[in-house]
């Protein structure tokens, strides 16, 4: 997949009712597209790269054959989604409650 697929998907997914925000993340961990503030952008962008990387490594760990295609994040405020694919990462940021 390309970065124009998860540029498509950042802004169809940003229309849907109770996300907060979307980030695409590129290989070096930089946000490359978002719908947040800097500062914002730069703390989910950074602390979810590396949670991503130690679930992936977690699966594989498991199963060498296998590998992490989703995460989902889910606190009493709001639920985070990773959709980590080749060199990106898609971070979307949701109220649950709507």
């Amino acid at each position: 997949m390309t970065i124009l697929y998860f540029s498509l998907h950042h802004f169809i997914i940003e229309g849907h009712k109770g996300v907060i925000g979307t980030i695409i993340v590129n290989s070096e961990g930089l946000p490359i597209r978002t719908t947040l503030d800097n500062s914002t952008t730069s703390l989910y962008a950074r602390l979810l790269r590396s949670f991503t990387t130690l679930a992936r490594s977690a699966v594989r760990d498991v199963d060498p054959q296998n590998d992490l295609t989703f995460v989902r994040i889910r606190s009493k405020k709001q639920e985070i989604l990773v959709a980590p694919e080749n060199n990106f990462l898609l971070i979307v940021i949701q109220n649950p409650s709507e």
